[in-house]
């Protein structure tokens, strides 16, 4: 119950911090679209919990074996590389859906 607590206010905190250059846009309050922000935070939260996942299994697995350290942190490395490639497309594609032209005029 507390992580899930912990996890709510992280979550708001990272919307709340997305949402900030929107509402300082010019356009005033029609212009401010949350769902780019709501899909930002979504995918940041669920990125930082993946590879934290990743890294815990990795240092267990490395303190069971530590024959295969090497090999163990090498996929680690790789894992969490292609979840941030994907982490940044995403927000890539959460930006874009703020309303906002591309490129900035």
């Amino acid at each position: 119950m507390k992580q899930s607590i912990r996890i709510l206010a992280l979550a708001l905190g990272a919307f709340l911090a997305m949402t900030v250059p929107a509402m300082a846009a010019e356009g005033g309050i029609s212009g401010i679209h949350f769902s780019g922000a709501i899909g930002a935070a979504v995918t940041i939260i669920g990125a930082g919990y993946g590879i934290g996942r990743i890294g815990s299994a990795a240092v267990e697995n490395m303190a069971r074996q530590p024959e295969v350290a090497g090999q163990i942190q090498t996929a680690m490395i790789i894992a969490a590389a292609l979840i941030e490639g994907v982490t940044f497309f995403a927000l890539i594609v959460c930006i874009g859906q703020n309303g906002a032209p591309w490129p900035p005029q």
